[in-house]
This record gives C-alpha cells, sequence and structure tokens, in this order.
C-alpha cells in the first residue's frame, strides 16, 4: 500500500510539473524514468501495474501471442510481433532471447498466423558481442527463411545507429538475407541521410518518429520538426526512385495528419499500395487501425509481449500524455 502512494505521489508530480512546463519536460521525465531500476523496481511490484501495461502489451508468453494475433488478423489486420527485452546484461540471456524466438518463429508458422516479428538488437547482445549478436540473428533469420517469415531491426538510442545499420548491411549484403530489414527515426538530423542510402539499397523500412530521449544537437528538440520530417521522408520513401528499387515501407504513425499526409502524397502520385502500409501499436486507436483497412489499406500492428514490459510501458506513457492519465486514474480507482 506504501509503493503505491509513493508511486501515485510521483506520478502526480510529474503531471503536475507537465501542467507547468509542458509536455516535452513530462516526456524526459517519463524517459529518465524508463532505465531506472528504482523505478521500475517500484511499478513492476504493483499487481495493479501489469493490469494497466496490459493494455499496451498483449501477454506474457505464446499461449497469449497466438490469441491476440488470431483475433487482430480476423479484424484483418497484419501483425508484427516483439517479445520484450533490450540491453542484455550477460551472454546467457542473449542465448536465452534467440532461443525464444525461434520459437515464436515456429509457433507463427504452425498457426499461420499472419506476424512477422520485430528483434531489438541489444537484446541479442548487441552491446556486449556484436559478431556474436550477428551470429544470433543469422540463426534467426534462418528460421525466418524456412518458416517463409522476416524479421525486423528495432532501432534504439541514437548511439546504437551505426552499429545496427552495419549489423543490418552485414546481414542482408554478405550474409544474404533478404528478409531482414530496419527502422528509421524522424526525429533525427541524420535520418534523411540514412533514408536516400537505404532507397538506393532497396531497403525494407519502417519509419517512426522515436522514442528515445536525444540531445538536442542530434535529434528536433519540437515536435513539429519531428512531424516535418515525417513527411519529408515519407515522400522521397513514396518516390519513383523508391519504387524503382523496390522499398517496403511501413509507416508508423498514429497521428491522423501524417497518415493523411502519406495518402495525399501517394494518391497524387499514383503510388500502389504494394509499396507501404501503415504501422501502429497494440492497444492504440484499434478503431482508426480497423477503418484503415476497410479503406483498402494494409495496416500492421506492433504486438508486444514477455515479462521485462517496463521500459517499453514508460515510452508509452511519454509518447501520449492521456496515456498517463488513464495510467494514474486506474491507480486511484484501486
Amino acid at each position: 500500500m506504501r509503493q503505491k502512494g509513493v508511486l501515485i505521489a510521483g506520478l502526480a508530480a510529474i503531471a503536475a510539473t507537465a501542467y507547468l512546463y509542458g509536455e516535452r519536460l513530462l516526456r524526459a521525465l517519463l524517459l529518465m524514468l524508463s532505465t531506472a531500476v528504482w523505478a521500475r523496481r517500484l511499478v513492476t511490484e504493483l499487481p495493479l501495474a501489469w493490469r494497466v501495461a496490459g493494455r499496451f502489451v498483449a501477454g506474457e508468453d505464446l499461449t497469449a501471442v497466438v490469441a491476440t494475433t488470431r483475433q487482430l488478423n480476423h479484424k484483418g489486420l497484419v501483425v508484427t510481433l516483439n517479445y520484450l527485452g533490450e540491453a542484455v546484461a550477460a551472454p546467457a540471456e542473449a542465448e536465452a532471447a534467440r532461443d525464444h524466438i525461434l520459437a515464436l518463429l515456429d509457433t507463427i508458422y504452425r498457426h499461420q498466423l499472419q506476424a512477422n516479428v520485430s528483434i531489438k538488437p541489444t537484446q541479442l547482445g548487441l552491446k556486449l558481442d556484436p559478431q556474436q549478436t550477428r551470429a544470433h540473428l543469422r540463426q534467426l533469420l534462418e528460421r525466418a527463411r524456412q518458416t517463409h517469415n522476416k524479421i525486423r531491426l528495432d532501432m534504439e538510442d541514437s548511439d546504437l545507429i551505426d552499429p545496427t545499420l552495419q549489423l543490418y548491411r552485414a546481414l542482408r549484403d554478405e550474409d544474404g538475407f533478404d528478409n531482414v530489414g530496419v527502422v528509421i527515426q524522424s526525429y533525427l538530423y541524420r535520418s534523411e541521410k540514412d533514408i536516400r542510402q537505404l532507397i538506393r539499397e532497396g531497403a525494407w523500412v519502417r519509419l517512426v518518429k522515436g522514442a528515445y530521449a536525444e540531445p538536442p544537437d542530434r535529434a528536433y528538440p519540437n515536435k513539429a520538426d519531428t512531424d516535418r520530417s515525417f513527411i519529408d521522408l515519407a515522400h522521397l520513401l513514396l518516390s519513383d526512385e523508391a519504387q524503382q528499387h523496390g522499398v517496403y515501407t511501413g509507416f508508423a504513425t498514429h497521428d491522423d495528419k501524417m497518415i493523411e499526409a502519406v495518402i495525399d502524397y501517394a494518391n497524387r502520385h499514383n503510388v500502389s499500395t504494394d509499396y507501404y502500409e501503415f504501422q501502429m501499436l497494440y492497444g492504440v486507436r484499434g478503431q482508426r487501425q480497423e477503418e484503415l483497412v476497410r479503406q483498402g489499406y494494409r495496416v500492421r500492428t506492433y504486438v508486444p509481449y514477455g515479462t521485462a514490459w517496463y521500459p517499453y510501458f514508460m515510452r508509452r506513457l511519454a509518447e501520449r500524455p492521456a496515456n498517463l492519465w488513464f495510467f494514474l486514474s486506474n491507480l486511484l480507482k484501486s
């Protein structure tokens, strides 16, 4: 009970700070808490926290994955599954993650789910041993190829962009895997250069806004600039050059302005929906996802699962203040 009171007081203080100083500070505080060990311990020990996090996380095991994915597929939505975890501290943790994801790929195939897989490279040990991470991914991509599936490398904080892109290119160009993709974040200044190179390479790309705390010398500090960058990068990814190189893009956004900007550009330039899809998070704007499907667009729901849900959950709170109010109101009711 005391823990709950401390948590409510802390989150209320964060909310009050945001009211006084704006959403940018709120986001920075929540992102800071996403990496704080003491905060993770405090939040994850509350039974209610998991119940609220369950709005954004499908469950803890493969049984939950199958049930959730089937429900989404029945609604016409395809899925990307993410076994939660990042920045492992020991090689054995990376091996355990690899083994679980091998089982996930087999599960998708056995149950004929319409789903691919997303992986954070640090979950497989990128910070510990990049060559071993590459070896783990070779095993996973080979299993994905055998089961007619794909794997996308999620992008993490900006210090990991070059190692992740190097890993992606090694797997694709040197190891010969054409079923691997990568993510680019529109809030980074460097992203236009990265996108132009990936277009020349005919990449399979997810474009996101970005959900990590980055310094102002690396990322746009204002949302309006991030949004403008997202639209500019979307235009590049839908360009004639991108189509000629076979680029396929997942535009990951819940923002109607971004969605309509993509649709408008595609319509004006006669870009077929064979070259793109929309992507949204599990538990966020479900009705909008289904509406886009009814309009004839391919929509992929990003479905995370597993016990290591705390950092993901905190980043979801940071993205939208409404999520924090939802969490606080449920804490107060319990």
